[in-house]
């Protein structure tokens, strides 16, 4: 398949797991930070398996790049813990949500490392997205669990708007799997201080979710979004995986009862058709 098939294909894939991802941050009944800590843990173990089974260096090519891995740590490691922390104090839906502002954020951010100015196309898109998004919100009130959700979900999609940018201008040269694995290895440095006294506390049932948190919904999805920013713009793939938005509010109301009322429909059907617009008007594109 040519670059933007490939690239459209990692994202719409990656996407799809991450809507059942959110749901471990009420699966698994620790605190974000020790989710985020043995999530990476799984992930960076599966990773270098995988490297090493492919018989390629773990090494980067220059110390800048190591600099750079470990600022794309730094971001996806707060991306992380604000994320599950949004969706703890709030609601998954409500996470999710306040997540997808990125989009938004990314497209204004973006043109400032590559020296562009947004198109208008693109613009339009954010503002049916941000729509999108506040159709999705039940209500905005000081002092609620629902405004800690949206604020830490918001601070979250800020630093993912970074994290993107940042690998798709300065890290473009390493597969997705060099990219991943750096920053959660960078991840684990971080957040070691900050939990490893709980690991004598965790019961065999929660190991399992970490687990499986880790490699299937962690080390997967991540390496898929990561080869989707080698063929595609962080604009393009952030407007795209706005359908996170919408699978996990149906996954949510699968497993957790957390049914949707008609804005949330209404409200995912515009992310959606966001999305679906982004995605065609990409395949036009030249390669």
């Amino acid at each position: 398949m040519n670059s933007h098939r490939e690239g459209l294909f990692s994202v719409h894939a990656s996407v799809l797991i991450f809507g059942f991802t959110a749901l471990f941050s009420k699966f698994i009944s620790l605190n974000a930070i020790d989710i985020t800590l043995f999530r990476s843990v799984f992930a960076v173990l599966s990773i270098a398996l995988y490297i090493v089974f492919l018989k390629e260096s773990l090494l980067l090519k220059n110390r800048k790049d190591y600099l750079v891995a470990a600022v794309l740590g730094l971001f996806l490691c707060m991306h992380w813990v604000t994320y599950f922390h949004a969706m703890q104090v709030s609601s998954v839906a409500i996470g999710i949500i306040a997540l997808y502002s990125y989009p938004v954020i990314t497209v204004f951010l973006e043109p400032l490392f590559h020296g562009d100015t947004p198109h208008i196309k693109d613009v339009i898109s954010a503002l049916v997205v941000l729509l999108g998004i506040y159709l999705l919100v039940p209500e905005f009130t000081i002092d609620n669990q629902t405004t800690q959700g949206v604020m830490w979900g918001v601070i979250s999609a800020f630093l993912f708007a970074m994290r993107n940018i940042i690998h798709g201008h300065y890290f473009k040269a390493y597969p997705a799997r060099h990219a991943l694995f750096y920053q959660t290895l960078f991840t684990i440095v971080l957040l070691i201080p900050f939990s490893g006294h709980i690991m004598i506390n965790i019961s065999s049932y929660q190991w399992q979710q970490l687990i499986i948190l880790g490699i299937f919904f962690t080390a997967l999805p991540h390496t898929l979004f990561a080869n989707s920013l080698l063929y595609l713009k962080a604009k393009t793939v952030g407007l795209i995986a706005c359908m996170q938005v919408v699978y996990g509010t149906l996954f949510a109301a699968l497993f957790l009862t957390e049914l949707p009322d008609w804005t949330t429909i209404a409200g995912g059907l515009i992310v959606i058709s966001a999305a679906v617009y982004e995605t065609l008007s990409t395949i036009k594109q030249k390669p």
